[in-house]
């Protein structure tokens, strides 16, 4: 059973309106919460196409998820218009994009998502493309390391952190798991923030394993044209560099009509029952009923 509680399920409801018979697409599938909402409103004569990186995501939802109106597709979201084009759908009402890590993922302590873990380093989504993070801090420079995760994390100590990995691997105990790097990530970064001082550094390493903010410019620029008039894209995202992508594509595209002039935040009550949705914003746009292409 999934031990993944989906951010603003709620909102997300509230703001793509489904409706019996619609066809919507879920880009993130991860523990499923979005798409079982989605696909209970659409009904029997709906579909929810349901994607994700992960395998065990989709293994999960072919258990879970049985008898309702949904397809599954172990599928980046920013291959949208691929997957669309395989089961002849030409344009859907809604999308429907969290970009969080799953519980679930957080939880299997052989992929090193959790920061104490004692399993690889990997931080992949799909096991099966890329390198693992512990691959990449063995063979990058200095440099190159403190540059990745002072721009995918914002951390300030960048180069105190890639200083420290680099002496270990000169040493010849190079990193190999999550609890190593989160190790040497404390004694590096004095912080009085309530997060993790590994946070920012271990979201800096995601981001690059998994070219997250890649495929998110390529879906901003290709789902206009996968929803129809009026149609409906809802993003959630969990950090800054994700959120500015989705506000700047939002207001700089003429194809997006934007529908939140703010970003929605979780309640106090949500926040309460789900510390992980503290960070959370939605941001939504519709397709502009016009033909206009870029």
């Amino acid at each position: 059973m999934s031990q993944h509680v989906s951010v603003l399920a709620d909102e997300i409801v509230t703001w793509l309106q489904p409706r019996p018979g619609e066809r919507l697409v879920d880009g993130t599938l991860g523990g499923g919460g979005h798409t079982r909402r989605l696909a209970d409103a659409v009904g029997p004569t709906g579909l929810v196409i349901a994607l994700d990186r992960d395998p065990a995501a989709i293994q999960a939802a072919e258990r879970q998820l049985a008898g309702r109106p949904i397809l599954l597709a172990q599928s980046n979201f920013c291959e949208i218009p691929e997957v669309l084009q395989q089961v002849e759908v030409e344009q859907v009402d809604g999308v429907v994009l969290d970009l969080g890590l799953s519980s679930d993922q957080l939880a299997d302590r052989e992929r090193g998502f959790s920061f104490d873990s004692h399993g690889p380093l990997d931080l992949r989504f799909d096991p099966d493309q890329g390198q693992p993070a512990w691959e990449l801090l063995s063979h990058l420079s200095q440099e190159r390391i403190a540059d990745l995760i002072y721009q995918y994390g914002e951390e300030r100590f960048s180069r105190r952190i890639a200083r420290r990995i680099v002496e270990r691997r000169r040493q010849g105990n190079p990193i190999r798991t999550a609890a190593e790097l989160a190790e040497i990530v404390r004694r590096c970064v004095s912080s009085r923030e309530k997060i993790d001082p590994a946070t920012r550094t271990f979201q800096a390493l995601r981001i690059a394993v998994n070219q997250e903010l890649k495929s998110l410019e390529v879906a901003l620029k290709t789902l206009p044209d996968c929803l129809r008039p009026e149609g409906r894209l809802a993003i959630i995202s969990f950090h800054s560099l994700e959120d500015r992508l989705v506000k700047n594509a939002f207001r700089d595209d003429p194809r997006y009509e934007v529908l939140t002039r703010r970003p929605v935040r979780p309640n106090d009550k949500e926040t309460s029952a789900n510390p992980r949705a503290r960070s959370a914003k939605l941001r939504v746009a519709a397709r502009t009923p016009r033909s206009t292409t870029i």
